[in-house]
């Protein structure tokens, strides 16, 4: 049985001239790009199966990641249902020299476990230790209505 901890998942990105927006800063687009993919391989630890993006609720873009900062992105399952996976990505600017970071964007979202294209059950999602717990009620509580 899959554990909350065994989700997590912690992912670097170089703010690069070609993720920038007008405003020389990651484009938003990018950002999410990162976050569904990040987000994607925590529902697959927790599914034990590929998993699709099924929705995406409340993206908040709090400040810019500047070219040449770095996109430190997280994310982790809180939660199972029959076939999906809810998922917490949090996004945060990483100063590279350092390693100084500031929270910049944040999401919930919800994958299906899929086999042969076809939804699958998942197993139970486990939270062990305190720590896990903390991130499971702290998700839970602050994630928008579905």
């Amino acid at each position: 049985m899959p554990t909350i901890a065994d989700t997590h998942i912690v992912n670097r990105e170089r703010v690069q001239p070609t993720h920038a927006n007008n405003y020389n800063s990651a484009h938003g687009g990018i950002v999410m790009k990162w976050m569904d993919e990040i987000g994607a391989m925590s529902a697959m630890r927790a599914a034990r199966e590929s998993c699709v993006t099924a929705q995406m609720s409340r993206v908040d873009f709090e400040r810019p990641i500047p070219i040449g900062d770095t996109a430190l992105i997280e994310s982790y399952a809180y939660a199972t249902g029959q076939t999906s996976v809810r998922v917490r990505i949090e996004v945060a600017r990483e100063d590279p020299h350092t390693g100084e970071t500031e929270e910049t964007t944040s999401a919930y979202a919800t994958f299906v476990a899929v086999d042969d294209g076809k939804p699958t059950p998942v197993p139970e999602l486990t939270a062990e230790s305190e720590e896990c717990k903390r991130l499971r009620e702290t998700a839970l509580a602050e994630e928008p209505e579905r």
